[in-house]
């Protein structure tokens, strides 16, 4: 059974820091698997719907995130950081740098027998922030869990 933790979310004027984690009855090759067959996203994910583009260092990616049932948000984050099997970073924005980056966080860490840590998290910064607090504290946060739940359940029934 996967153990979860609460949302740590921490909020200054114009940035929203989320994170969030879950341990995994998988191992960590599984969960990197599960985290990276993107085109497999429809079929479990109910955060991120649909991400496609080259899981590689530099390259475009088209997300198209749901916060919330009936609420979508399409962007093309770039990944920034790929250490294959244990970390992904894209950055985000909306409209011009300044306005609404996000740096998005997967990283997978190995536990003892054979199980995983999965950290999901995101650094949002920008003029927008203070606009968008709400979404960015609440809303937010409760859809990584939720991802972070659905992926754990996904990585728990994939054969190693």
């Amino acid at each position: 059974m996967p153990t979860t933790t609460a949302p740590q979310v921490r909020s200054t004027a114009f940035s929203v820091e989320i994170s969030t984690s879950i341990e995994i009855d998988a191992s960590p090759e599984v969960v990197w698997r599960v985290l990276t067959d993107t085109a497999a996203y429809p079929e479990w994910n109910s955060f991120i719907v649909e991400w496609t583009g080259e899981p590689a260092r530099g390259a475009r990616q088209n997300v198209l995130l749901q916060p919330a049932p009936g609420t979508t948000q399409r962007f093309r984050p770039t990944i920034v950081t790929l250490d294959e099997g244990r970390e992904l970073v894209w950055l985000g924005r909306l409209g011009i740098p300044g306005l609404l980056d996000g740096h998005h966080r997967f990283a997978v860490e190995p536990l003892a027998s054979g199980r995983s840590r999965l950290i999901h998290g995101e650094t949002l910064t920008g003029a927008l922030v203070p606009a968008l607090r709400r979404l960015l504290t609440e809303t937010t946060p409760a859809g990584f869990q939720r991802m972070n739940a659905e992926l754990a359940a996904r990585a728990e029934a994939t054969p190693a």
